[in-house]
């Protein structure tokens, strides 16, 4: 749980598990199902949990540890009851709740900052709105959105049980490095 890389690609996932990933999803936005399941069946081989992004259909084909849904994703009454793992995005204190209510295994808090990485992303929450989430719910939480080895201790000092990094993934070792140094 500690490091989570999304990834859209074996060699990003390849790199980062050697840095120390503990877990790889796989985001493909705007995938088929069918896509995301040929794309996805050499990342099972990888030492690290499995998680595929938005598709409970393509996780369960792909045999996945678990999948990662949105706000708006459906899935989760199937991946609950095919005992796939579960995390659940949430940006404010009242949806980390509602996630935890819903099953959640984790929650996926964020945007801690403003980030590139996803243009229909809710506003950053900052250290603060990350800290209230993880203050609000038993469940362990995940940090995302601009996190990387400058600031993934300052997610973890607030309460965070990991972060997930999207363009530092290759940068896994120093992240780790960051995150153990917080501990």
């Amino acid at each position: 749980m500690k490091l989570h890389a999304i990834v859209d690609d074996l060699e990003t996932a390849r790199a980062a598990v050697a840095g120390g990933a503990t877990v790889v999803q796989l985001r493909l936005k705007g995938a088929s199902t069918g896509e995301v399941v040929q794309s996805g069946a050499p990342f099972r081989e990888l030492p690290a949990g499995f998680i595929v992004n938005d598709n409970a259909e393509a996780a369960i084909a792909l045999a996945a540890d678990g999948v990662h849904l949105g706000q708006t994703d459906t899935g989760a009454e199937l991946a609950r009851a095919l005992g796939l793992m579960l995390g659940l995005s949430a940006s404010t204190v009242e949806e980390a709740i509602e996630a935890e209510k819903n099953g959640a295994d984790y929650i996926g808090a964020g945007p801690v900052w403003a980030t590139p990485s996803k243009t229909d992303a809710a506003p950053a929450i900052g250290l603060d709105g990350l800290a209230a989430i993880c203050a609000a719910v038993s469940v362990p939480v995940v940090a995302i959105g601009s996190v990387d080895a400058s600031n993934a201790a300052d997610c973890i000092r607030a309460g965070a049980a990991g972060v997930a990094v999207i363009r530092a993934a290759r940068d896994s070792k120093a992240i780790i490095e960051a995150i153990d140094a917080a501990l």
